[in-house]
């Protein structure tokens, strides 16, 4: 499926529902957040951007909890609080939602960063682990009336990955090393462990 189909197709069943909420699912670099923006610029003010990444464990609880080498991994998210706020966004009973917003530069997540009016018909929610099935990202299921997984090469994603860590001004072999110790072995687990979605998109 290409990028205008898919618009199509959200245009079609958004004007069917009263909101539609469009998941974005597919490896660390496989490009769902470009895909999101896309996206919402094409249909403009029908739709809203839901990051998964703002729902990332801050630092601090990463370290007491020892899991900061894995950040990014599958246990390093708040899955309770972004189930939360998709409900409330689904349900639309609210005048807006405010929901977190991950600062990449700051290398934090930026809370109420990001109000979603219940006028917005469309919620395009992206992150890796969203049709991942296991608890407790499997209880997200229910919450979605579009999936699309995006499909990326193994060797794209890994290239994407350490160019991702050089632009953070890492030096190449600790780039190299950040990508493959833990990116890749969660995207791995994300193409392996992720249900099939309602349709596949290859960028």
């Amino acid at each position: 499926m290409t990028l205008p189909a898919l618009e199509s197709l959200i245009r079609t069943r958004a004007a069917h529902t009263p909101r539609l909420v469009v998941a974005l699912a597919g490896a660390p670099g496989a490009g769902k957040s470009t895909l999101a923006e896309a996206l919402a610029t094409r249909l403009g003010p029908l739709a809203a951007v839901m990051p998964m990444d703002g729902y990332h464990l801050d630092n601090a609880v990463l370290d007491a909890r020892g899991l900061r080498a894995r950040k990014g991994a599958p246990e390093t998210f708040d899955v309770a609080g972004f189930t939360r706020d998709l409900a409330r966004l689904r349900a639309r009973t609210e005048p807006e939602v405010l929901v977190p917003v991950f600062d990449r530069a700051a290398d934090l997540s930026r809370a109420a960063a990001r109000a979603i009016g219940a006028d917005v018909p469309v919620i395009l929610a992206e992150g890796n682990y969203l049709l991942l099935d296991e608890l407790p990202w499997s209880a997200l299921a229910g919450l979605f009336d579009l999936t699309v997984f995006l499909d990326v090469p193994e060797p794209v994603l890994e290239s994407r990955l350490v160019q991702r860590w050089l632009d953070h001004g890492l030096p190449p072999d600790l780039a190299r090393n950040r990508a493959m110790g833990n990116d890749i072995p969660n995207a791995r687990r994300v193409v392996r462990g992720s249900r099939a979605a309602d349709m596949v998109l290859r960028l």
